[in-house]
């Protein structure tokens, strides 16, 4: 995650306060990590976020931060963003996708001799996500419509937010603002080998 500071004349909206500009990086796990950040920034009363422009794991901490600093400031974007990794942590932890004892021996607790991990990677490769998930079965994107109210960010919003995704029949980027702003960040989520591809009319 990197932190970039606004043109001179817009460093300072407030006297002791200063504008910032954020670009959330996605990744898996790197949005665990880049809710730590975001925890810590939103501690430092002078910063003031003024843009945010993310992808991937990083378009849900954008849309998670936005929502709750609309609802209840700076304590209510931490609990937004507190609640929804600490449910996502506890539904992986009733997945198949575990370290296994020999993945725990080694001491980096990663999925390199997972019998869970290489079952689902070797059906990715032979068969589509319409196959294999044929109802479309997503417990994040019910968590996340859960926790966070599209429509207030699309009326309401405190950051002006900036969400890619690729469009996968041109390969370009896609940059999702505004009105567009209703499940999106989902859109920014969906690797085509495993989940199916979205569209404005199908979320």
């Amino acid at each position: 995650m990197t932190v970039h500071p606004r043109r001179a004349e817009f460093e300072t909206s407030i006297a002791g306060q200063k504008a910032v500009n954020l670009a959330l990086q996605g990744g898996g796990t790197h949005g665990a990590f880049t809710w730590g950040v975001l925890d810590r920034l939103l501690d430092e009363g002078q910063l003031i976020i003024d843009a945010i422009t993310a992808s991937s794991s990083g378009a849900i901490n954008a849309a998670l931060l936005t929502y709750g600093l609309s609802v209840g400031g700076r304590d209510g974007a931490k609990k937004a963003l507190a609640l929804f990794w600490r449910r996502i942590s506890a539904m992986m932890a009733s997945s198949i996708l575990q370290p296994s004892i020999l993945d725990k021996m080694s001491g980096n607790f990663g999925l390199d001799h997972s019998i869970g991990y290489w079952l689902t990677t070797t059906l990715w490769q032979f068969m589509s996500p319409y196959q294999l998930n044929p109802f479309n079965f997503n417990p994040l994107k019910d968590l996340l419509e859960e926790i966070v109210d599209f429509r207030r960010i699309r009326q309401q919003s405190p950051i002006k937010l900036f969400l890619s995704a690729t469009n996968v029949r041109t390969c370009n980027v896609e940059i999702f603002q505004g009105t567009e702003l209703d499940c999106r960040p989902r859109a920014c989520l969906c690797l085509p080998p495993i989940f199916d591809a979205r569209s404005p009319d199908r979320q």
